[in-house]
């Protein structure tokens, strides 16, 4: 067995030489066990050795090509690839790795223990170089937790390896989750309804590791939206909902919230001049959002790992709403605000899947709406497009005629479109909006209240 070269280990990072050589062995012995290979193992920089890793390559590259994996035909490919310098050094190694396998049947033990050591190492890389750039002093803390956070999210991310499944498994969990539905558990398995009810009965509600995007002009309401979905959801499903507000104030978004579910004008609020009336509205108001599970965060310049790192301390996590996308930090410098923003929705939409829950991120749209005879906003008009759309699940666009026209014949109105959604079908939806509370709602319901 030839000696491991020395910069093949220069931290003394931990590895297990026999259960590598097993790993290849087996691949050697018996070529059916590429199948466990190729699931359990991701790439062959998951072995540690420099020569185990060319030679997991030249299986996987037999693989790919069909070729016949045996004794004579790998060491054929070895021999040419130069991985051993001294002649009958390849055919030495190979028949070392044959008799180091005990039995092929364990092979997937023998991936466990590479898939172990292999993050084992990760982590003491991560920790250096997080150490490293905490001693070296030129970089703030916030910026060394988004590294280390980082560091671990990506090691996470590496170690989801979903296994594929049979179609009569996927079959009998579809109507496992249908009975849920018809249950008395409806609603842990339902999509969280928004309470505007034409939108719920089109989208099916909030649906678990959804991306949601919310997007309009500046001064259609946006934020007030958001806040409206927050509240219903917080007050009827029970669940916990956290609010990421890098515009407003905690004070600005709870003194919203407080205007419109109490019906005291928000300039009342902020002039401090309410009546006897509008003081118990207020009490009655805070007593039950008080009973709510909502959490607001105002960082500002926050990235979406620190706001995936903030949700996970929450237990009973319904809905993140994030205000809004533009804002929000991605952790990196680039010239290129197009690449850093397709970064950032990406990472949304894999911290929704992830944390499985639904995510609302507003946006803003550009000005071409407002050149529009009807300023109807569209799909193109998304800041820094393309990605934005692709990833989200679910594109809302908000409106207001009236804010162009106060003439119009409904100037208290407001248009959301459904401009995609993967679970359904798209369209129009309109609501009822009072600017006075910043609220919307359906529109049955504003010709009763109002």
């Amino acid at each position: 067995m030839p000696d491991y070269p020395q910069e093949a280990q220069p931290q003394n990072l931990p590895f297990q030489v026999e259960a590598e050589q097993a790993f290849l062995g087996c691949l050697l012995l018996d070529p059916s066990t590429i199948n466990v290979a190729l699931e359990e193992i991701s790439g062959p920089d998951m072995l540690y050795l420099p020569q185990h890793q060319r030679l997991y390559s030249i299986f996987l590259n037999m693989f790919d090509l069909a070729q016949t994996v045996d004794f004579v035909t790998v060491l054929q490919e070895v021999e040419a690839s130069g991985i051993f310098r001294e002649e009958g050094e390849a055919k030495s190694y190979l028949v070392q790795l044959m008799d180091a396998v005990p039995s092929t049947a364990n092979m997937r033990d023998y991936c466990r223990i590479i898939r172990d050591y292999y993050y084992r190492r990760r982590l003491i890389l991560a920790a250096g170089v997080i150490s490293h750039a905490a001693q070296q002093g030129d970089s703030s803390s916030e910026r060394l937790l988004e590294l280390a956070e980082q560091s671990i999210y990506d090691i996470r991310q590496g170690r989801s390896n979903s296994a594929m499944v049979p179609i009569e498994t996927a079959v009998l969990e579809t109507f496992d989750r249908l009975q849920h539905l018809t249950g008395e558990d409806r609603e842990e398995y339902a999509g969280l309804p928004t309470g505007f009810v034409e939108l719920d009965a089109k989208m099916t509600g909030l649906n678990r590791s959804d991306l949601i995007l919310l997007a309009a002009r500046p001064g259609m309401g946006k934020s007030a939206f958001a806040l409206n979905v927050a509240s219903y959801v917080a007050a009827h499903s029970k669940r916990d909902v956290a609010i990421f507000s890098l515009e407003m104030s905690r004070e600005q978004l709870t003194s919203r919230m407080l205007s419109s579910e109490s019906q005291v004008p928000g300039e009342v609020l902020k002039t401090g001049r309410l009546e006897q009336n509008q003081w118990v509205q207020l009490s009655a108001a805070a007593d039950r959002l008080s009973q709510t599970h909502i959490y607001i965060d105002d960082t500002a310049g926050i990235t979406v790992s620190e706001i995936k790192a903030k949700c996970r301390k929450l237990r009973n996590l319904g809905l993140i709403v994030i205000d809004y996308l533009q804002l929000i930090e991605s952790g990196s410098r680039t010239e290129n605000r197009v690449q850093e923003v397709s970064k950032i929705t990406r990472t949304l939409k894999v911290m929704a899947k992830e944390l499985d829950v639904p995510v609302m991120v507003l946006s803003q749209l550009n000005r071409a709406a407002e050149s529009r005879t009807d300023h109807r906003p569209m799909l193109s008009d998304l800041r820094e497009s393309g990605s934005i759309e692709q990833d989200a699940d679910i594109v809302l666009l908000l409106t207001r005629e009236g804010y162009y026209n106060p003439e119009t014949e409904h100037p208290n109105e407001a248009l959301c479109i459904l401009a995609k959604n993967r679970h359904g079908s798209t369209g129009d939806i309109k609501l009822g909006w009072n600017g006075t509370l910043t609220r919307f709602t359906n529109l049955e319901q504003r010709r009763e209240d109002y």
